[in-house]
């Protein structure tokens, strides 16, 4: 228990790592509600029937239907109870950093647009535009999430770069690759196949064209990967930094994979939701390769401002 409470810097790290994967979980969840066509399982909110806040038995909805999408919404808890814990850990560590309480808060409040959120997917019946968002906020609260992580377990002097300024750049438009990737996924998932309900309404484009748009951005994607991959190998950067390139393009690349195999196999619903998880993790390793490339260190109070070394950067 020590360890865990009163906070340290290392039981910060593990909660905002609990978080991370919690987000990141709940959004692939939110893929199996759809690609089992249970996004209007439980057809109001915030109730799941009109009735009751639980799941009873309705003539449109089966049970499996209503257990799945029900289930999704528990998960919502779970990880609004990780969101306070990490708060209240900010909170209590000693000395207290604003840096890290003020990150933490983001995943409470983020938690809870979200689930408003998916009430307005479900009063929508599932429209693409508010499932996309729903996804896409996903994403955003993932990567305040990381940051979280990513600072807990530095110091809370200023930024310094680990690598020249130009390959930090280069991090941040591959970032920014990634997550037009990311929109551009979700154009082709609410073009298709596997809307969540046969109610719900799809996006009024050419399925052939979105998706070979989206494997034009996958291409840009990979290649500025490999691209900083190069850079910082002939440049002597850091092993994290490496690392982290390596298991972004290692991801990428299975990710791949399942994305060509899915479409040659006419979208199974299964390599859907698989789809789902690996663009999530190609996303997390994205953020894991842009904060690798610097670093912070522990600046005692005394000793603040008197760091010639560090070089600031933009927080």
């Amino acid at each position: 228990m020590k360890s865990f409470w009163p906070p340290t810097p290392r039981s910060m790290s593990l909660w905002a790592l609990l978080s991370v994967i919690a987000n990141a979980g709940i959004t692939v969840t939110g893929a199996a509600v759809r690609v089992t066509g249970s996004g209007l399982g439980c057809p109001t909110w915030p109730r799941c029937t009109p009735d009751s806040f639980v799941p009873v038995a309705h003539p449109e909805h089966s049970w499996v239907n209503m257990g799945i999408e029900f289930g999704n919404r528990l998960l919502t808890f779970l990880v609004l109870a990780v969101a306070m814990i990490c708060v209240l850990t900010a909170i209590r560590m000693a000395p207290r950093r604003r840096d890290l309480v003020r990150l933490a808060w983001v995943q409470p409040a983020g938690v809870v647009a979200q689930a408003l959120w998916g009430g307005l997917v479900v009063r929508s019946a599932l429209n693409p535009v508010t499932v996309s968002m729903h996804f896409l906020i996903s994403i955003g609260l993932t990567a305040a999430c990381w940051l979280l992580y990513a600072r807990s377990r530095e110091g809370d002097g200023p930024a310094r770069a680990v690598v020249h300024r130009d390959i930090r750049r280069l991090g941040h438009v591959l970032l920014a690759a990634v997550a037009v990737l990311l929109v551009a996924g979700v154009v082709v998932t609410g073009t298709g196949p596997h809307s969540g309900d046969a109610l719900a309404s799809r996006f009024d484009f050419d399925i052939e064209t979105v998706a070979r748009l989206h494997a034009d951005i996958v291409y840009v994607v990979v290649g500025l990967t490999f691209a900083l991959l190069f850079a910082l190998h002939v440049t002597g950067a850091p092993k994290p930094a490496r690392a982290a390139a390596v298991g972004l393009l290692v991801i990428e690349l299975a990710q791949g994979v399942i994305g060509y195999t899915q479409y040659f196999l006419a979208v199974p619903a299964f390599l859907v939701g698989l789809h789902v998880l690996g663009a999530t993790v190609v996303w997390i390793g994205a953020l894991r390769v842009v904060t690798s490339l610097r670093v912070r260190d522990e600046v005692p109070a005394e000793a603040q401002g008197a760091s010639a070394a560090a070089v600031p950067l933009p927080h």
